[in-house]
């Protein structure tokens, strides 16, 4: 099933997909949406294992995850055991005291199958202090909504850090009472930018707490660690960006300790596949909102370089299918990364 040992070189396959809210089946995850029957549920799993299983991953970074459950029986379909999942807040253990098992509550979680040794577990659940904004009418955001996971592994006796998140949406964020009633006019254009600037406030404060922690790692290491998920905007926007810093490089060699790298642009074949790159279609047009940025560890022109990305490949032909025949609706990016002997 792996691509590890190829030709018995140190390498890995690394990607990241959005779920698109996979739970257990009769199990209610949104209010006002209906629970999975046993038959749609059955249809997803295969669905979602038919696209991955191609893209032959050693790890593989999961967003939109509402039960642990339901993760492993995709992990064990597409050839990993159920200790390779690591999903903390879509837990279904009982003894869990995140969820009591019942799996994630209110929105969905990220997650990492990984077929390398566990060395350290963790999740990034405050905003940092310095990262905290205070949102237009609701006041300081302090925690995530969705909390990145870090995990740290051991590739081929390279311990590597990965670290995936699912940022918040580009959706407008409406004032809502208690039981979750409008507060606010929709349909009101002005009312209407100022909720879309209260998720850009959000995925900007979450950006910039994952780069902190992110500082906080790779500063003055070696170590290399890789950023990958869903962050709901494109590669060169301000919030992706936030978190990267790649740009700064360029005036200050120094950054490069703790700055983070594109894995498309980077790579070191295939270099024209970013051309034809998209993961997902938004109000009609295709954009790249799933990325991969690796640390410079993995540049192969940094005198502390330990691998390359070879190649990065984009899995997005089923979101031209109907939308009724999708199991999920962002494609998957792939990125091959070899280690130096």
């Amino acid at each position: 099933m792996s691509n590890m040992e190829d030709s018995g070189q140190k390498q890995f396959y690394i990607a990241t997909a959005n779920l698109l809210n996979f739970a257990n089946p009769d199990r209610v995850y949104y209010e006002n949406a209906p629970a999975y029957s046993q038959h749609q549920y059955q249809h997803k799993l295969r669905g979602i294992t038919d696209l991955l299983v191609k893209a032959h991953a050693d790890i593989i970074a999961v967003q939109e995850v509402w039960d642990s459950q339901a993760l492993e029986e995709l992990a064990v379909a597409l050839g990993f055991e159920p200790k390779h999942v690591v999903a903390p807040l879509a837990s279904n253990d009982r003894a869990s005291s995140y969820t009591q098992g019942r799996g994630a509550q209110n929105t969905p979680a990220v997650g990492i199958i990984s077929r390398f040794e566990q060395l350290e577990c963790s999740l990034l659940e405050d905003i940092l202090p310095k990262a905290v904004i205070d949102i237009p009418d609701i006041g300081l955001y302090q925690r995530f909504n969705r909390p990145p996971l870090v995990l740290r592994v051991n590739a081929h006796g390279q311990p590597i850090t990965i670290v995936t998140t699912h940022l918040k949406s580009k959706r407008a964020f409406f004032l809502r009472d208690e039981n979750g009633d409008l507060l606010e006019d929709m349909d009101d254009p002005n009312i209407r930018v100022r909720a879309k600037l209260r998720s850009l406030c959000m995925r900007a404060a979450e950006a910039a707490s994952i780069r902190m922690s992110i500082i906080e790692r790779l500063h003055h290491t070696r170590e290399p660690l890789i950023l990958l998920g869903d962050m709901n905007d494109v590669t060169g926007s301000v919030t992706t960006q936030l978190m990267a810093e790649t740009g700064e490089v360029n005036y200050d060699k120094s950054m490069r300790d703790i700055a983070l790298f594109d894995a498309a642009r980077i790579q070191s074949r295939y270099d024209w596949m970013r051309d034809v790159a998209y993961t997902h279609i938004y109000q009609g047009m295709p954009e790249v909102i799933d990325q991969l940025f690796v640390s410079e560890e993995f540049l192969p022109d940094s005198k502390f370089s330990l691998g390359q990305v070879e190649r990065v490949d984009y899995f997005n032909d089923h979101l031209k299918w109907d939308y009724a025949d999708r199991v999920i609706d962002h494609g998957i990016i792939r990125a091959k990364i070899k280690l130096n002997d």
